[in-house]
């Protein structure tokens, strides 16, 4: 799954760093400017995902931003989330207006915009909200932690389902015993790395029942890989 893309413009250096942080924990790829004139540079050397916006910057207005990016064609579409000190509803309605999706008046919980910008991702792009992971014909749901495949439910214990997370997030890459014992039971587990190899064999027996293919590759000498072979 590919991470969510972010272009975060904001001329506050306290809040950036504040957003950079809240933001990269949950796992976004942030490129941050305070300059309105870099931001419209940087959006068009990589489109962003989503945008979060300060009104005030000392160059080209955030509202000015705005409505430059709604009308190049690449980012004419991108979510863009206002970030001003301006509560009235009178400013509120003038960014909506020029083009904004979201406005979250300052100061504002860092929490609650984590939230406001997963909320538009999910609407505007369910797979970068990383609700639902997808590879052949199998398919799992985030939000109610179940798995499907070829549209029969696929019961997981919650090691196994960390696990086909885990390979769903990366389908071709080829994972070492200990490679896994890091991402799936974390760096302090006690964990022999045979241990590994029970739960690739509960997850196989799990998700190949009947006739279906075995997804999951054993790479000798080297460790395991989702790979359906086609």
């Amino acid at each position: 799954m590919p991470r969510p893309h972010m272009l975060l413009v904001e001329d506050d250096p306290a809040i950036a760093e504040l957003l950079q942080w809240h933001f990269a924990r949950e796992d976004f790829d942030i490129a941050q400017t305070a300059d309105g004139e870099e931001a419209l540079l940087l959006a068009r050397e990589k489109t962003p995902d989503i945008v979060l916006l300060d009104w005030m910057l000392e160059t080209l207005s955030g509202l000015e931003v705005c409505r430059r990016l709604r009308r190049q064609p690449e980012t004419a579409n991108v979510p863009i989330i206002m970030l001003t000190a301006r509560g009235e509803e009178e400013d509120r309605v003038r960014g909506l207006d020029t083009g904004a999706d979201d406005y979250v008046t300052k100061p504002f919980s860092p929490r609650e915009l984590v939230s406001r910008v997963n909320a538009v991702l999910r609407r505007v792009r369910p797979a970068l909200a990383g609700e639902m992971l997808t590879y052949a014909d199998v398919e799992m749901d985030l939000g109610s932690h179940k798995v499907k495949r070829a549209g029969e439910t696929v019961p997981l214990g919650p090691t196994e389902f960390r696990l086909l997370k885990h390979f769903l997030e990366h389908p071709g890459w080829v994972f070492s015993r200990e490679r896994l014992l890091d991402a799936v039971w974390g760096h302090d587990a006690d964990i022999e790395a045979r241990t590994v190899d029970v739960h690739i064999r509960r997850l196989r027996k799990a998700i190949n029942t009947g006739d279906r293919a075995d997804i999951i590759r054993t790479v000798r000498s080297a460790g395991y890989a989702l790979d359906s072979g086609s």
